[in-house]
This record gives C-alpha cells, structure tokens and sequence, in this order.
C-alpha cells in the first residue's frame, strides 16, 4: 500500500517539474532565437525575451531565404519529409501487423526460428547494412525516389514484437469461435484482431512517424537532387553555409523550429491514443 505523504508528493512534482525544464530550455531557446535578428548574436548575447523579428525571420524562410542561399525552398521539403516518415509508419505497421499474425496463428515449420531471426535484426540498424542496402538500392534504380527513401526502413523487428506480444493476450476463445461462424483468417484478422490492435496501432505509428522524420543518414545518402531531400539534410547544409558566410542563427534556429514541429504536433493530437496504446493490457 502506498502511504500518502504530502512531502513525498511535494517533491515528487518538484522532480517532475526540474525534468521538463531541462528538456524544454533547449527547445524554449531555438524559438526566442528564431524571433531575433543575426546583430543580437553577433554581439555575443543569448537573449531570454522574445524579439520583435519573429515573423519577419519566418516570412523569409518560407519565402525566398533559403533560395539565396543556394537551398531549395522550405515546402518542398517538409512534404518530402511528410510522405517519408507517413510511408514509413504505415509500411512498418502493415508488415509488422501480417508477420506478427503469421507467428502467433499460423503453424509452420521454424516458426520460433523465424521469430528469433526477427529479433536479431534489433542488433542490426542501418548505419550497419548501409552499404548492402544502398548497393540494392541503386541497382534497382531508386536512387532519388521515394520507394528508395521508405522501402528500406519499412520492416521493424520492435512493431513485429510488440503485435506480437499483444496477440498473445488475445484469449483463445475469440479464436474459437470466429471458425465457429465460419470466419477465415483474413477475416478473423480483419474483424477482430484490428480493431483490437487500434491502440496498439496508434501508439506505434507515433513512435514510427517520429522515427522516420527524425532520418538524416540514409536520405542524406540515396537523395542526390534537392526534389527529394528531406528538411533535416536541408537543415545541416543550412549550418554548413551559414558557418561559411555570415551566420544567420535566427534563420537556422526558424528553420529547426519548423522542422520539429509536425512530430510534436502529432504526438499532441495523439496523446490519448499513445498513452493509451502503451498502458493498455487487457482486452
């Protein structure tokens, strides 16, 4: 039993409080700094109030600054960075929803096998089969589109785990008697088991949907023309000539305020679900 202590609890948000400060002063800064002009960083000050060039700073950006500067400009980019990490969660979901599925209901030869072999590739990321998977890639001719930029990151060993592990709280009953009634196992995976696994499922695409925004090396590595780069390898270009010209710091930190935007965006929106998907146990 826990015993209520008001000191425990007074200290408890004291903590809690201490944390989030810590985690949202860098991200506070990068605003303040996106409403300045690059003279209140030339003279060596950080400032702590906002500006009165905030939205000048964000006019330009998605205006023509970063056309001047030899960079393709801002739409582009967030939409290119959108349709990968959206083809990423939903590719990671359906074929991890499928695998999962096939190692809880089908019975097959090698099927713990199989799952093991799964598990493995958790010790494999892709800066480690970069060059097999980049060697594919370019003989498959899709260098420079997006099938190149999602199919590669699609499979996920952690999304077949976790469905895998919610199947098999599914109670054996439900199993029973939907071939009762005669239902297939499409059926019973279509009628029941997904609208079970919704959760699950949104919890997931989250994780996934932020996971795929957050690429810099493999997009960095099979885009070469700006149409297909993505904002996060846009934003270390960014660094890069600012550092070689006269820094622009209310620019860069404009830009990376914009570019974490949509993921903090949908992990407000979709708060419930997330927590939801991840405390949720019986069914």
């Amino acid at each position: 039993m826990v015993e209520n202590r008001p000191f425990l609890k007074f200290l408890t948000h004291v903590i809690l409080i201490i944390g989030i400060l810590i985690i949202c002063f860098p991200v506070y800064i990068a605003i303040i700094a996106s409403t300045h002009n690059s003279a209140t960083f030339n003279a060596g000050t950080l400032p702590l109030l906002p500006g009165q060039y905030g939205l000048e700073n964000y006019k330009t950006i998605f205006g023509d600054g970063l056309v001047q500067l030899g960079l393709p400009r801002l739409w582009p980019l967030l939409i290119n960075s959108f349709i990968m990490a959206i083809g990423i969660s939903i590719g990671k979901i359906i074929i991890s929803l499928f695998s999962a599925y096939a190692i809880v209901y089908m019975r097959f030869p090698f099927r713990k096998i199989a799952f093991a072999l799964i598990f493995i590739t958790l010790m494999l990321p892709i800066e480690v089969r970069i060059i097999p998977t980049y060697t594919i890639v370019a003989q498959l001719g899709m260098i420079n589109t997006y099938s190149g930029m999602i199919i590669p990151l699609i499979a996920s060993a952690t999304a077949t785990f976790l469905f895998r592990q919610f199947f098999l709280t599914v109670p054996d009953e439900l199993l029973e008697a939907a071939r009762v009634d005669g239902a297939g196992p499409l059926k019973f995976f279509k009628d029941i088991l997904l609208p079970l696994s919704k959760s699950n499922i949104a919890a997931l695409f989250i994780i996934m949907f932020i996971y795929g925004w957050i690429q810099y090396l493999w997009p960095l590595i099979v885009t070469t023309d700006q149409d297909h780069q993505t904002i996060l390898v846009i934003l270390k270009q960014l660094v890069v000539e600012s550092l070689q010209h006269d820094p622009q710091w209310n620019i860069l930190m404009a830009v990376s305020v914009v570019a974490m935007a949509p993921p903090v965006l949908v992990v407000i929106f979709m708060q419930r679900l997330f927590i939801k998907g991840l405390i949720e146990t019986e069914k």
